[in-house]
Parts: C-alpha cells; structure tokens; sequence
C-alpha cells in the first residue's frame, strides 16, 4: 500500500521544526541541567579542598594526599586523562549553558569561562607532556606555565577557586536578577517570579 507523497514532509517538517537540544538546554532544561553541573563542580571542588586539608591540616606527604578518591584509586588520581577530562566537562558545560544567562548572571558566567579556557589549557598542556613522554624543563612531572612558580596542589585550587567564585555570583544573578532584567531569561531558574506566583 503507497503512502501519500503529501504527508511525508508535513512529517519531516514537524520532527525538524523543534527547538533543538542546545535550544532546550538553555532554555526548558537549563534549570536542571546546571543543578547537575553544579553537583559535578561540587564534588571535584570538594576533592580539591579535601587533598588541602590532607595537606595542610593533618599533614600528609603530598604523594599521599590525593583526595577522597585517591584514597581507594590513587592511580586515578595521578592520570593527567582525569584531570584534562573534568577540565573539558568543565568547558564545555560554561559554554553550552552560557546562551540561557542574560545581564549580570552572563557576564559572570563569561568570566568563568574565561579562567576555565586557560585552566584547559594548562591541563592540556600537562596531558601532552604525559603523552609524549616529555616535560617542560627536563623536570621529572609534567608541568604547566604557572607551575614553575606555584606548586601544583596549591596553583590548581587557586584555579578552581577563581573559577568557581565567578560562576556562583553569575548563578546569583540569573537566580535572582535585578529589577531591570528580572523575568528576561527563557528558563525557569529565576525565583522571584516563583515567589510571586506562590504568593498570589
């Protein structure tokens, strides 16, 4: 049995004719989507903070200090792989959420992104010398460019840091903006129209 050649691009038209994922990400799923990209900078960020008590509170050999996952797999700990992975996630989750923050909240956000592309970087950097079996300076680890000034614990906390500071006070303002951008964005992160329509 032939089917009509008429339906068959009313068909295409109506799959095609939707917002595509990137559209939903920053817009219908935004809100979720940064509530698990936040569970995932929370819990590298709780690492990073953990291996500094390690460090600096009850004073492991920094060989041994590698976090709470370190403490089961710390060749995991080790791999440059892990390390320029989460760098990568990190990129990639500040650029594709970035379209759904609008005033402030972006240009904080931006600032993020920003630190984080030369936190990549550096951890590309340390992963090629990994691979190639070849450091900067004949040292015996691989290194990055601030890493012949700071040691590594304490630059790569540094970097988190200031990555991470940046982004909480964009998720600030897209959460709570200013009067003059209130109810601009097109997701459902920002709460004081919520609170309006629970008390109306």
């Amino acid at each position: 049995m032939a089917t009509s050649s008429s339906s068959y691009p009313q068909a295409c038209l109506a799959v095609s004719g939707g917002p595509s994922f990137y559209e939903k990400l920053n817009a219908v799923w935004h809100e979720r989507a940064l509530q698990l990209f936040m569970l995932v900078v929370l819990g590298h960020w709780g690492e990073h903070l953990v291996q500094a008590v390690q460090i600096f509170v009850l004073h492991w050999p920094r060989p041994k200090a590698n976090g709470i996952l370190g403490l089961w797999y710390p060749w995991l700990i080790k791999s440059e792989s892990l390390h320029y992975g989460y760098a990568v996630v990190m990129l990639i989750g500040l650029w594709t959420m970035r379209k759904g923050f609008t005033g402030k909240g972006r240009k904080w956000w931006t600032i993020s992104l920003a630190i984080q592309f030369w936190h990549h970087i550096e951890h590309l950097l340390l992963i090629s010398q990994a691979t190639l079996h070849h450091n900067l300076g004949h040292r015996p680890v691989p290194m990055s460019v601030l890493q012949f000034f700071f040691p590594r614990v304490e630059l790569h906390l540094f970097y988190n840091t200031i990555v991470f500071i940046p982004m909480v006070i964009g998720m600030y303002y897209h959460m709570f903006p200013p009067a003059d951008e209130a109810q601009h964005s097109t997701c459902t992160c920002e709460w004081k129209p919520r609170l309006a329509k629970s008390a109306a």
